[in-house]
């Protein structure tokens, strides 16, 4: 019988093995699809929709609107680092590093609040989308490197949109 140290040893991380090889293109794909998709949405149709709102409605699209932007940022931003350590643009140590600054945890509305029926459809499908894939990267961050929430800065003294935008220039390897 082994002992559960050598278990651990020998446990092969599916996350792992995902990411750090060709069937991550499915995955990266998805995620800048959903993004793209959303942007579309929102800045086409979806603004047409958000004007016949009520004005609970309406308060409850904007809101949603800037949970989805910022969690598809952050799984985007998610998405690049791991393309960046795949393609040996980056180390993993270096994703690792980068990575603590990607908050994957941006929550939504309760489909049970006020107005969320009277909300598009489409919009609805999109926040749902959003949902699900931001809980499969959590869960295959946490499975690659291990809940860091202890390791994490304190957000609250640093500037979220700076941190953004260095991350993506991280990313894409400008600097």
């Amino acid at each position: 019988m082994k002992e559960s140290g050598a278990d651990s040893a020998e446990t092969i991380k599916l996350a792992e093995r995902r990411v750090f090889s060709r069937l991550f293109k499915p995955l990266y794909n998805d995620g800048m699809t959903l993004v793209e998709e959303a942007a579309e949405y929102l800045d086409g149709e979806g603004r047409i929709a958000a004007k016949h709102l009520s004005r609970v409605a309406a308060t409850l699209y904007a809101a949603e609107s800037m949970r989805l932007t910022t969690r598809l940022m952050q799984i985007a931003s998610w998405l690049l680092l791991q393309r960046a350590a795949n393609s040996g643009e980056m180390t993993r140590e270096q994703v690792a590093a980068e990575k603590s600054k990607v908050r994957l945890d941006t929550a939504s509305a309760q489909e049970d609040v006020p107005g969320w029926e009277e909300l598009p459809q489409a919009f609805r499908t999109l926040v749902g989308r959003s949902l699900r894939l931001q809980s499969l990267v959590r869960r295959m961050d946490e499975e690659i490197y291990g809940d860091q929430k202890a390791a994490r800065q304190d957000f609250s003294s640093t500037n979220p949109v700076s941190d953004q935008i260095t991350l993506l220039k991280t990313a894409f390897g400008r600097g």
